[in-house]
């Protein structure tokens, strides 16, 4: 396992990030209608019955939301009473959140977003009970030193949860017709995404199985992961539905 600490990650682009904010930026409007459709689906409590099955003992659970896009985790975690912080690295993506917070009258005083890097948190050691993230680390340039931060800020015994897929090894899906939730999404838009895969070391491992290598080398413990997770939540060919099939990671900090 040592070997996969040596992957080139420290060869990728440096202006990935700039170009991965850029596409999200024009995502942002029609992410937040979709985020927002799927509050009011049947979708929403499907995920929140799965994540609280992954949620450690308590019932006001410190939560960080590592990308947290249009602010679907927020709406979701929040409404259980959960303290939630989200940070996603797109401005506009942050101000959708907030739009999407105050739209479903959640506590502001409990529930925040705010622009942050996933691989660099600016918050003090041991401070999340859990951290989330969904289709986040699929866009990292250095996902090895995001999971190294998200260790970082949970507490003891803290929970990491992710949701993500081999988005890029499924890349000729985003013009299918069966990609019903890009279906709104302009040709150029999927074009540009195509392009941020294929210049990601990301989107050339194994996933979720190096994901659960690199956990278990960085010190978490009980480390385990649902390849079909995405089943259990998108079981109906609908607005929402990608061919690709999401996974769920879930760690502990030791």
């Amino acid at each position: 396992m040592g070997e996969l600490h040596h992957i080139a990650f420290e060869d990728e682009a440096s202006n990935i990030k700039e170009k991965v904010e850029n596409y999200w930026t024009k995502r942002a409007d029609s992410f937040f209608d979709l985020r927002h459709d799927e509050i009011e689906s049947n979708k929403a409590e499907r995920w929140i019955n799965e994540i609280e099955k992954l949620l450690p003992d308590g019932k006001e659970l410190k939560i960080l939301d590592v990308g947290c896009g249009a602010g679907f985790f927020e709406v979701l975690l929040g409404r259980r009473g959960h303290r939630v912080t989200g940070i996603d690295l797109t401005e506009e993506m942050i101000s959708r959140a907030t739009e999407m917070i105050k739209l479903y009258g959640i506590d502001a005083d409990k529930v925040k977003v705010m622009t942050g890097d996933a691989e660099a948190l600016a918050f003090e050691d041991e401070s999340f009970d859990v951290v989330i993230s969904r289709n986040l680390t699929w866009t990292l340039p250095h996902p090895i030193e995001a999971y190294k931060e998200w260790n970082r800020v949970l507490k003891k015994g803290g929970v990491l949860i992710n949701f993500d897929a081999e988005y890029a090894k499924g890349a000729h899906n985003l013009k299918s017709p069966e990609n019903k939730a890009h279906s709104n999404i302009s040709d150029e838009l999927k074009d540009e995404c195509h392009d941020i895969y294929h210049m990601l070391t990301i989107s050339t491992l194994d996933r979720p199985q190096w994901d659960k290598e690199i956990l278990l080398q960085i010190g978490y413990e009980n480390v385990t992961y649902d390849n079909v997770f995405g089943r259990l939540i998108y079981k109906e060919i609908d607005e929402f539905y990608t061919p690709d099939l999401m996974f769920c990671l879930t760690g502990c900090k030791a």
